[in-house]
């Protein structure tokens, strides 16, 4: 007999623990190789771990609703090889096992005494203190020092301060001795555990005829990004209108043809994200993110989609390098992504690493929103209902009325990098690329 480490997997590139949301299986409970041991959680996705042997499952470490360190064993497999296995490589000797829930207070002491190098850790600071990308993310997003940092202590592996730990730390920091402003916007939201409130107002007993409903963790985790983003971005939002008639003339001609030809359908989608790549490129400032007093130019273009679940919530997939594709690319980018996310089928990369954001009020018949950024991105662009309207049709021979198919476009942006003047010329020139679709374009 062998016993096999399943561990927690690498779900993203900037993604250091998950939480357990299900175990599909108990101890006892036989598995086979790639069969679903259990559902896990980021901030971003949920996800599927498969199983990385067969056998019988010995002993699970972690429970329900935990959050558990990237590369951390979460459960023992028994096999029946005759020669030791594990599904990662054997640590150095001074290296210590994944602690078991029971014990992890005390070896989470010693680790930090030792201070042992691990391969988990992305990020040193200072001596010997490790820190995620998240974490630090987040210590610069509230004013936390370096210095504040160290002292913050950790109950990850070997002592890293982890999400959990940092937000608690803000959660008590924000606390003063006595009120002298209102406080609903000072405390994160739903970073914290589900078992945890996630409203900063008073408690107060609800009369009369109500229904209580309590939040599920993605709605927590949205509340938590939007109230985040206001606290992080001063928010502007510009609005113009694109007379659209020769891009609605256009995909009606084709969409049969498209579907019946690619395999899949020709939305509106792609042809505003087309749009939007060619601005990006004449205007690259609105491709960025703050990083402190540095800004960051973002050479690759990846357009995040929002796109609406069955549940009601949102999540915005991400096209990578979505100025390498032709419309015909887009198109199948587009609608395989919508239709994974539908399905709870994304993986955690799917919504990773996005430069600019692209949500469509007009799905719902809103004519025009102002959207809240989608951080650490500086902007983000709306597109409502295409209306068919009697508009003023400047021509050679004279202005006339026409009826057109005219829709609103905002976009909010970050005053902190992104002045009025560059919000509106580039929303302006996203309008301008719009409504010089080509009618006669061949695919």
């Amino acid at each position: 007999m062998a016993i096999v480490d399943l561990v927690m997997p690498k779900l993203g590139e900037s993604i250091m623990e998950a939480t357990i949301l299900k175990w599909h299986k108990q101890p006892g409970d036989a598995i086979a190789l790639d069969e679903t041991v259990l559902e896990i959680a980021t901030d971003k996705v949920d996800s599927e771990v498969p199983s990385t042997a067969a056998g019988i499952i010995q002993e699970i470490l972690f429970n329900v609703n935990e959050v558990v360190p990237i590369g951390t064993v979460i459960a023992r497999i028994q096999t029946s090889a005759t020669q030791p296995v594990s599904s990662i490589p054997s640590p150095p000797p001074t290296s210590q096992q994944a602690p078991s829930p029971a014990s992890t207070q005390p070896a989470i002491q010693q680790s930090s005494i030792n201070n042992q190098i691990t391969t988990h850790k992305p990020i040193t600071i200072g001596a010997n203190r490790f820190y995620s990308p998240l974490v630090l993310n987040i210590a610069a997003n509230e004013g936390i020092s370096m210095s504040e940092l160290e002292k913050i202590p950790g109950s990850g592996g070997e002592g890293r301060v982890t999400k959990k730990d940092i937000l608690h730390y803000l959660a008590v920091r924000t606390q003063p001795a006595a009120v002298s402003a209102p406080q609903e916007l000072s405390i994160p939201l739903a970073r914290i555990q589900p078992s945890t409130p996630i409203l900063s107002t008073p408690s107060s007993v609800s009369s009369g005829n109500v229904e209580i409903i309590e939040m599920d963790r993605m709605r927590k985790l949205i509340a938590d990004h939007m109230v985040k983003s206001k606290q992080t971005s001063p928010h502007v939002t510009s609005f113009t209108e694109a007379d659209v008639t020769n891009l609605v003339l256009w995909r009606e001609k084709v969409k049969k043809d498209f579907e019946k030809r690619e395999g899949t359908k020709i939305t509106y989608t792609p042809l505003f994200i087309e749009a939007i790549v060619r601005c990006i490129k004449k205007f690259p400032l609105i491709n960025s993110s703050l990083d402190g007093g540095n800004i960051i130019l973002k050479k690759d273009i990846n357009i995040g989609m929002a796109t609406a679940l069955p549940s009601g919530n949102l999540i915005v997939p991400v096209i990578r390098n979505a100025d390498q594709y032709n419309m015909v690319g887009l198109a199948k980018q587009v609608n395989q992504l919508a239709d994974a996310a539908r399905q709870g089928k994304l993986r955690p990369d799917d919504t990773q690493n996005g430069t600019f954001t692209l949500t469509n009020v007009g799905t719902f018949g809103s004519l025009m929103g102002t959207p809240i950024i989608n951080q650490p991105q500086v902007a983000i662009l709306a597109v409502g209902a295409i209306k068919k309207r009697p508009v003023v049709v400047e021509t050679p021979a004279g202005d006339s009325i026409a009826i057109r198919h005219m829709m609103y476009l905002s976009m909010s942006y970050d005053h902190r990098i992104v002045d009025g003047s560059l919000g509106a010329t580039f929303l302006t020139a996203v309008a301008k690329e719009l409504e010089s679709f080509d009618a006669e374009r061949q695919l």
